[in-house]
């Protein structure tokens, strides 16, 4: 059996889905932190089957939560001081999710105005749905990256 260190400051992401820690790995920027990042692949779980686990060695701070709640609000975020869990942070759909898509709607005002903000409101909660601000484009969650 492996075994990775223990942690005794920052964070573990857990339950994330098996082959999908790489995508959040470079979404979250973790590869621009100066800080040690575990991260564990196809590890067993008795709830998933397989599963994929992210630690790292920093504060919550460093990382946007908005990001990680859109990519999958499934995940467990387990904030870790003196080597133990002090608290499990539940994600969320973010209501709205700023500069993580790109609208492909080439009529919108964003593909004239580059340097426009990209936003998108939830729109649908049960479908995971997302439209742009400025187009109302529609995105679901078989869009995300």
């Amino acid at each position: 059996m492996l075994n990775v260190g223990s942690l005794n400051e920052g964070f573990v992401l857990d339950h994330i889905e098996a082959g999908k820690a790489m995508s959040i790995y470079n979404h979250l920027g973790l590869g621009k932190l100066d800080c040690q990042v575990a991260i564990i692949k196809n590890a067993r779980s008795n709830k998933m089957g397989r599963k994929d686990i992210i630690k790292i060695e920093n504060s919550l701070d460093s990382v946007d939560l908005d990001i990680l709640g859109y990519i999958d609000h499934n995940i467990t975020v387990n904030i870790i001081r003196d080597g133990k869990i002090v608290e499990k942070k539940p994600l969320t759909l973010p209501k709205v999710i700023r500069n993580i898509l790109k609208c492909q709607n080439p009529r919108c005002i964003t593909s004239i105005e580059q340097e426009l903000e990209q936003v998108f409101i939830l729109s649908d909660k049960k479908t995971e749905t997302y439209r742009c601000k400025y187009c109302e484009e529609k995105y679901t969650s078989k869009n995300k990256f």
